[in-house]
């Protein structure tokens, strides 16, 4: 089946007449952004693969230790009560996003997108070393199966499976570390079920997708190329097409413009759109059709840009405008989140973390010497180092009141958590009544101070008499 004569506006290039799906093959392209854009997406691949390996305070830079409840961000250790903070982080890298999206469209889906990555510098690179290039891979698709085309297409799909396997592996590696996934591959599947079956379902999803679905997730099923219609203007940075000047194309040599209608642009897009109709929804922004034309320009003798990064209104030779209100308002919102982040998790994050509660039932004792409660001390230690704990009455407690024991003292293994029960007892001759009393947490390294109230309880004062001395 073939494709439709040429992109349009009306429907999606990768869609037959009949409605059945049309294989796109994008062609190789060659040049600056080319360049550019593939050195970025290694290192982004390098860094993907490189975080669980890079130990940080004794655990790996990013490991989201489920099963314990704890995570490792570049030395940070977060519990469970400490999540709050992901709402700021969220936050600010949303609108960042929205700050990006503004300036410069859909940049993020071309160069930092991780489908996009692994797809155009993995799987793309290795399709092109197995079956050569565009015009080849056409002709083997409409090939009959021979045991040469069984034979390029069972070892193309069986590299495209390791990689997926590869990346399934990485990715559970992020969560239960990389010691741990490799004792899990020297044992019986059956014995880490739920760790097998989450590898086994990511490496399938991985398959189907970067071998067979491949630009259709962009197209269909991705919720940021429809976004970007909200969050762009007239002044937003794009790849696009100079209209003023290609127009109206003719062959080279004519006294037409500078495009010289080769379809080269149309030929290396890994969507199948023509960046000549404008912007669309399916251009991810890979600068793919600027290399192209800009090759093609370059053997003509004309100059580079009919396809480049500029604004509409730079097509159309009006103003353009970088700062503008979007701008300010995405950067202003997404640096408060940052900042809350940072200055919030700055000051109330500690390595250690402690509540007091009371314990359940009888809320005081009373007898003819003192009123005493019984509370619930929890401590939590987040570092991988043990920690001695001191526990004592703060200063501001009223004066007489005591703790069970006097001044507590005692060690937490690292990321550990202990309970201890306290009791405060209040001698009748000091008791004024209900009212707040503090229990101060020292914590060694690290020399940190928690202070922790709650409410102590007890009769009413007119109503007690201390016993005789």
């Amino acid at each position: 089946m073939s494709s439709p004569s040429s992109p349009n506006l009306s429907s999606l290039t990768t869609i037959n007449d009949d409605g059945s799906r049309y294989f796109l093959h994008p062609g190789d392209v060659s040049g600056f952004w080319t360049r550019v854009r593939r050195l970025f997406g290694w290192l982004l691949i390098g860094v993907f693969l490189v975080l669980p390996w890079i130990p940080i305070n004794g655990y790996p830079a990013v490991f989201l230790d489920v099963e314990n409840r704890l995570f490792h961000l570049f030395g940070l250790t977060l519990v469970p009560q400490d999540m709050w903070v992901m709402f700021f982080a969220v936050t600010g890298m949303g609108f960042a996003l929205f700050f990006i999206t503004s300036l410069l469209g859909r940049v993020w889906c071309g160069w930092a997108c991780p489908y996009t990555v692994f797809l155009d510098h993995v799987y793309r690179r290795i399709e092109r070393w197995i079956e050569g290039d565009a015009p080849a891979r056409r002709k083997l698709d409409a090939a009959p199966w021979t045991p040469a085309k069984i034979l390029k297409r069972g070892v193309k799909h069986l590299l495209f499976a390791g990689i997926a396997a590869l990346i399934a592996h990485v990715f559970l590696s992020y969560f239960v570390s990389l010691p741990r996934l490799y004792g899990f591959m020297h044992e019986s599947p059956l014995q880490h079920a739920t760790a097998f079956g989450i590898v086994l379902f990511l490496t399938l999803v991985l398959w189907f997708c970067f071998g067979y679905f491949r630009e259709q997730f962009c197209i269909i099923m991705c919720p940021y190329g429809r976004l970007q219609s909200a969050l762009t203007d007239s002044d937003t940075v794009i790849v696009g097409y100079d209209d003023k000047r290609g127009e109206p194309r003719g062959a080279a040599g004519r006294t037409t413009g500078a495009c010289v209608d080769c379809h080269r642009c149309i030929q290396v897009c890994p969507t199948g759109i023509d960046i000549r109709n404008g912007l669309q929804l399916e251009c991810i922004g890979c600068t793919a059709c600027i290399d192209a034309c800009d090759d093609i320009m370059t053997k003509l003798g004309r100059p580079t840009g009919l396809i480049r990064y500029d604004s509409q209104n730079g097509f159309d030779s009006q103003p353009k405008r970088i700062l503008r209100p979007r701008i300010y308002a995405y950067s202003v919102l997404a640096l408060l989140g940052l900042l809350a982040l940072g200055v919030v998790a700055w000051i109330k994050m500690t390595p250690y973390s402690a509540t007091l509660s009371r314990v359940g039932g009888v809320g005081f004792s009373s007898d003819a010497n003192a009123v005493s409660n019984i509370y619930l001390l929890r401590v939590q230690n987040k570092r991988n180092q043990p920690a001695t704990i001191t526990v004592s009455l703060a200063s501001d407690v009223p004066e007489g009141y005591q703790l069970s024991g006097g001044e507590q003292r005692f060690t937490i293994e690292p990321l550990g958590e202990l309970t201890r029960t306290c009791v405060i007892f209040a001698p009748l001759a000091n008791y004024k009544g209900t009212g707040d009393v503090s229990v101060q947490i020292r914590a060694e390294p690290g020399n940190v101070t928690l202070k922790k109230s709650t409410r102590f309880l007890g009769p009413n004062p007119n109503s007690v008499t201390p016993a005789p001395r």
